[in-house]
């Protein structure tokens, strides 16, 4: 199982499936620190999760960092969240 799919796996099961889509950005970031050959280092996340709607930007971070799980976390040099609510 790749990282991307490990990351979107972990995240449907927390928040529902189809809840999350997840983009590795990795090529992007070719020659940057924490670049990896092959990928599977720097990501995107997307998310729409209904619980998420009254917390703090800072708390819908953390649940979606718990969510993923601090051994992945150490997997991986960037993760960029992008949190859609009913206001954005």
């Amino acid at each position: 199982m790749t990282r991307s799919e490990e990351i979107r796996a972990r995240l449907d099961a927390r928040f529902g499936a189809g809840a999350a889509e997840v983009v590795d950005e990795s090529e992007a970031h070719r020659g940057h620190a924490g670049y990896q050959e092959g990928g599977e280092s720097h990501f995107r996340v997307r998310i729409r999760a209904p619980e998420l709607e009254k917390s703090s930007r800072i708390s819908r971070h953390r649940a979606v960092h718990a969510a993923i799980g601090p051994d992945l976390m150490g997997r991986i040099h960037a993760l960029a969240i992008e949190i859609e609510t009913a206001e954005s």
